[in-house]
């Protein structure tokens, strides 16, 4: 059981102590077509009811997303991506009592998110869509999550793939580390996230789990989403069955929320947060009594 580094995390309303316990991320997609729940909360005020709920639920961040990244997700324009996310954003501000991440690899959906209440960008492809975004980020002062993406959502499940995944996704955050640093962001301010399923085979994300921390050497905090993807449904069929579905995940999604905190990762980006709160308390337990 690995014992993670304690980090703290400057945001606009406060600073986050990472690493004394597990944070739990909350994802809230505003889209049609995300491959969990597609058109579920693309209503406004679905959406602002279902924030409300994940914090009830537990979540330490709300993290918001406007542009579905399942593999082969259709291209939406950045109006598209802030008329869905920036009227929610803009009520939540003064709902919430937790902070607000924006999922967004575009630099103008950020500026405006951030300008209307969100304090962190999540970024999936680790400042390479635009080059502005790291800029906007600097300028608000906001910390950035930087994840490894091999190709783009519409190839990155093509192929080829790396030969060897863990020394594919270490050099692609290191470059991504020194691209933030050239843009004058602060290292303080920098996450990382190895990108389950972004890009990789179903085994090389297994093999990112039982190795993650080997992540540990980039010297940042590290934020880990397995929640509902499809190598738990590959992993969880049955024989001669098809791919368990996405509402069928949630055991496999605990297994692996508690294999990403034994490996030491310090946010898990989840889903079904009421159910992974509690598997990250009890997970958080043992890592505790590990180091007593």
């Amino acid at each position: 059981m690995f014992r993670r580094k304690r980090f703290r995390l400057r945001l606009r309303s406060r600073t986050l102590i990472l690493g004394e316990r597990t944070l739990v991320m909350g994802v809230l997609n505003v889209t049609p077509d995300s491959f969990s729940d597609g058109g579920a909360y693309l209503d406004s005020e679905a959406a602002i009811a279902r924030a409300l709920q994940i914090e009830q639920d537990g979540a330490d961040i709300l993290d918001i997303g406007g542009e579905s990244t399942r593999p082969g997700a259709a291209f939406i324009t950045a109006e598209e991506e802030l008329r869905r996310i920036l009227p929610v954003i803009q009520v939540l501000r003064g709902k919430l009592r937790i902070p607000m991440s924006v999922d967004t690899r575009r630099a103008d959906v950020a500026e405006a998110a951030l300008s209307a209440g969100a304090e962190i960008v999540n970024d999936v492809s680790g400042l390479r869509t635009d080059l502005r975004l790291g800029e906007v980020a600097r300028r608000a002062r906001a910390p950035v999550i930087l994840m490894h993406m091999r190709g783009t959502p519409r190839t990155m499940q093509r192929g080829p793939f790396a030969r060897d995944v863990i020394r594919d996704v270490i050099s692609g955050l290191r470059d991504a580390l020194a691209h933030a640093k050239r843009l004058g962001l602060a290292k303080t301010q920098l996450l990382v996230d190895p990108g389950i399923g972004f890009g990789k085979t179903h085994e090389q994300n297994f093999e990112i789990l039982a190795r993650l921390p080997e992540f540990a050497r980039l010297g940042c905090p590290i934020v880990v989403g397995t929640s509902r993807k499809s190598f738990l449904g590959r992993a969880l069929v049955r024989p001669g069955g098809p791919d368990a579905p996405p509402d069928e995940r949630l055991l496999g999604t605990a297994a692996t929320v508690t294999a990403s905190i034994f490996g030491g990762a310090h946010i898990v980006r989840v889903h079904d947060v009421a159910e992974m709160a509690g598997v990250v308390r009890i997970a958080d337990k043992m890592v505790d009594s590990a180091a007593d």
